[in-house]
């Protein structure tokens, strides 16, 4: 569909909006693309300390009861941290969804309008007996407004449900870990995935 602008200025502000739309996507991504890697960073630190005390608690065993003692007391904190580290991922995700589908809906809004505002002044200055063809038009940008609503709402509930399991099979794998039934934390991790 071609825009006509019958100023400069309309052009312009219209190419600044453009540009300020982009931007904002940018600074998005990049704002959650600079968590989710300070989060690894974190993370990788953490893991190797962790190593590397885990490893020299295990050199200091003077037996193989004390090293299995040991080695069993340091799989529950590994478990907490990468539930912990799996929250953290979620969370960042969820939010930068969040945020791009906040700035979809905020454009196809300004879509809409600006259509809608075209296609007035297009039925203004449309020949008589045009009336049906505007009608049949207008109809079928409410048709797409509100195919574009369900699936927005449709989304929101996807999102909501996906975010109710996952919690759900978190406190599940924690538990499971708690009693020391790795098995069945090993089998919610696998439904993480699926999620």
């Amino acid at each position: 569909m071609a825009f006509n602008f019958t100023t400069p200025e309309q052009f312009a502000s219209a190419n600044k909006a453009t540009v300020d739309s982009l931007l904002s996507l940018a600074n998005t991504a990049l704002a959650s693309t600079e968590r989710i890697a300070a989060l690894n960073l974190n993370t990788a630190r953490s893991l190797v300390e962790d190593s590397v005390s885990g490893a020299k608690a295990m050199m200091g065993a003077k037996d193989v009861q004390e090293a299995l003692s040991i080695q069993a007391s340091l799989t529950q904190p590994n478990v907490e941290k990468a539930v912990a580290y799996s929250r953290s991922v979620y969370e960042i995700s969820a939010q930068i969804q969040e945020e791009l589908s906040k700035m979809v809906e905020g454009q196809f809004g300004d879509f809409q309008k600006t259509v809608a505002g075209l296609l007035d002044k297009a039925a203004k200055s449309a020949p008589a007996g045009s009336d049906v063809a505007v009608a049949a038009v207008k109809s079928a940008i409410a048709a797409a407004t509100s195919a574009f609503d369900n699936m927005s709402c449709c989304r929101q509930v996807g999102h909501r449900c996906c975010h109710l399991r996952f919690r759900q099979h978190e406190q599940g794998c924690q538990a499971g870990c708690r009693d020391h039934r790795s098995q069945r934390c090993c089998r919610h991790q696998r439904h993480r995935q699926g999620c």
